[in-house]
């Protein structure tokens, strides 16, 4: 779409400096109280800067980016570029700033307001432009300095960026406002899951369930402690029945003590575990099922991979149920790997992971090999429903995460993960707990859908209401308003003037506040 006959095409660095030196440093400073801003202090989608950090000047003065209030920050790097991590510096109470070497710095010249360069930089479109023309290697890629500086920006008549910054700020205010609510009514639905996986775990949803069943029921029915039993006895006739198979398989007969031979599971100590409903008792995931941990098979061989068996990584396991999986093992990969096929029903437990990974949990809807990072609990080998002890480590995710072992790379193992109390109430009042809180999450899915959806179309509306401010069609062009063209070529003529390298907008020159 063309521009308005008043506007025009420049390059960022004609109308910005970019990465200027802001000050010179005296010796004598080194104790002075500068700004900090790392990476972290710049939310992402301009979402704002936060600048109260301060450092003495001499850890900052070497190793770090300087910039002054009213510079435009705007991240170099992979993912914090794409993720719209770009700020306007506000005032600086202590003057000097330093921060991550990871930012560009652009400085307005009076051909612009910053807010001009902030909005056109945190353009979605912009964005992918960027990732196209990055350079340097997967993970550590970057906006050159070079291409920043040449790429085209529109820019207005300077009164004209007024009346459209003016307008940006109230239509995008309201915007604003509707993705504050928005994410606000995000934080409480996560809140309210999150008391009902509490409630569902410590008796609380099920106490009038409970109340209603003593009131109804003539004879005794099976408590957590008898399905625990029941639970046990049939996790030994399952082992036994796989030690006969073996003895067949190798042509033995079984020997005299084979059975003596059965890893007892250890019954947990209950003794400082809160207080359980009436009718429930305190096991632990290993005491109740069997944990496995799996493999990857090897990537160079390439007959491995690409077959018929799903193959859970550990990327897949999170807050979710697995139906598919990105990878498929194939027959030779299983048998020459120490993983194993999982049945429908296990809850797979991520292990490691710093980000979210560790400790989130997942069903499995489909017989699945996994990784190395991942466990297994088979809970379909009982009648325990998978989903009470999904909802279970769930919501237990934090203390989970803390339980990890290991100085540089926290990690869960299988031992740590057997060891995970478990709070087991009789089998009719699991189901009842499934069922409770299968109706309660459908309704707050839907409704974090809802949310999620309104959160997108906001974002492109953003989006649109950007365009429109640079491609002329925000507001009304005012005939009286200097050209674009005839501030730029003045501009240039300054530069020529001054020599090489100096000019408006260089240290000393005062340039455009900020809008």
């Amino acid at each position: 779409m063309p521009l308005p006959p008043s506007w025009a095409l420049a390059s960022l660095a004609t109308i910005a400096e970019i990465n200027p030196r802001s000050f010179c440093i005296l010796p004598a400073a080194a104790q002075l109280s500068v700004h900090f801003v790392p990476m972290s202090a710049v939310r992402e989608e301009f979402g704002g800067i936060d600048a109260s950090l301060s450092r003495p000047l001499a850890d900052v003065q070497k190793g770090y980016t300087s910039f002054l209030a009213n510079d435009v920050l705007f991240a170099k790097i992979t993912p914090c570029m794409e993720n719209g991590k770009l700020a306007i510096v506000p005032s600086l109470p202590h003057q000097i700033a330093f921060g991550s070497t990871e930012f560009h710095v652009l400085r307005a010249t009076s051909a612009t307001y910053p807010a001009w360069l902030a909005y056109f930089l945190s353009q979605t479109q912009f964005r992918k432009f960027a990732r196209q023309n990055m350079t340097g290697s997967a993970g550590q890629m970057r906006v050159a300095t070079t291409w920043l500086s040449s790429t085209s920006i529109p820019v207005a008549p300077i009164a004209e960026q007024a009346r459209i910054l003016e307008k940006l700020a109230e239509l995008l205010s309201d915007l604003d406002a509707g993705v504050a609510e928005l994410k606000a009514a995000q934080k409480k639905l996560l809140r309210y899951r999150q008391s009902l996986l509490k409630a569902a775990v410590d008796g609380t949803l099920t106490a009038a369930w409970r109340e209603t069943q003593r009131q109804q029921q003539d004879e005794p029915q099976e408590t957590g402690a008898q399905l625990l039993e029941r639970i046990l006895s049939e996790r030994r006739v399952r082992w036994e029945a796989k030690q006969l198979a073996r003895f067949s398989e190798q042509g033995k007969a079984p020997h005299k003590h084979w059975k003596a031979r059965y890893p007892e599971p250890t019954q947990p100590d209950s003794s400082k575990l809160p207080e359980l409903p009436d009718g429930w008792v305190w096991t632990s995931i290993g005491h109740c099922f069997q944990v496995v941990v799996g493999a990857t098979p090897s990537r160079k061989q390439s007959s491995y991979w690409n077959g018929d068996i799903p193959w859970v990584s550990s990327g897949e396991v999170r807050f979710s149920r697995i139906s598919e999986t990105k990878e498929r093992i194939t027959e030779i990969g299983l048998k020459n790997s120490s993983t194993q096929i999982n049945p429908i029903g296990s809850v797979m437990l991520g292990m490691i992971g710093e980000g979210k990974t560790r400790g989130q949990v997942a069903i499995l809807d489909i017989p699945a090999a996994n990784n190395q990072n991942c466990a297994a609990i088979w809970v379909s080998e009982t009648d325990v429903p998978p989903e009470y002890v999904y909802c279970w480590l769930w919501s237990r995710y934090d203390q989970t995460r803390k339980g990890s072992s290991g100085n540089n790379q926290p990690a869960l193992n299988k031992s740590i993960i057997e060891a995970i109390p478990l709070p087991l109430p009789p089998l009719a009042e699991l189901n009842a707990i499934v069922r409770l809180l299968g109706s309660s999450f459908e309704q707050i899915s839907d409704q974090e859908a809802a949310v999620e959806l309104a959160l997108k179309q906001t974002a492109a509306q953003r989006q649109n209401i950007l365009k429109a401010a640079f491609s002329g069609q925000l507001v009304p062009q005012d005939p009286s308003d200097e050209p674009a063209t005839v501030l730029l070529e003045r501009i240039r003529a300054e530069r020529t003037a001054a020599g090489a390298g100096v000019g408006i907008g260089k240290r000393g020159r005062k340039t455009r506040g900020q809008s």
